[in-house]
């Protein structure tokens, strides 16, 4: 009984800590990336306009709300974190899609 109180409580832990990217649906998120003009200024491993996906991930990674950060600088734009080129506001973005797009960009961390 107590080692299948302790397997319980090994497999309970592992799913807290599991990634929050494990649960999202990759092919859909870059899908809506394409869709929202992100590979515009994006890539994922270089700077085109915007800095590469892999170095946004990477400056976020750690931060408790780093998904909803990016989720909210998507949906209102951002100016000034990465230069001077202002990242334009997608606002038509449902919630939901920016919440995708917010975890996405995080699976790119190395």
């Amino acid at each position: 009984m107590n080692t299948l109180l302790t397997a319980a409580a090994a497999l309970a832990l592992s799913a807290a800590l599991a990634p929050a990217h494990a649960s999202l649906d990759l092919n859909k998120a870059t899908e809506l990336a394409k869709a929202s003009g992100c590979y515009s200024c994006h890539a994922p491993d270089e700077k085109i306009v915007g800095p590469s996906f892999k170095s946004i991930a990477n400056k976020y990674a750690g931060e408790a709300d780093a998904a909803a950060t990016l989720a909210q600088s998507v949906q209102n734009g951002s100016r000034g974190k990465w230069g001077r080129v202002p990242m334009p506001p997608h606002g038509s973005l449902s919630p939901a899609d920016l919440k995708l797009l917010g975890g996405w960009v995080l699976t790119f961390k190395d």
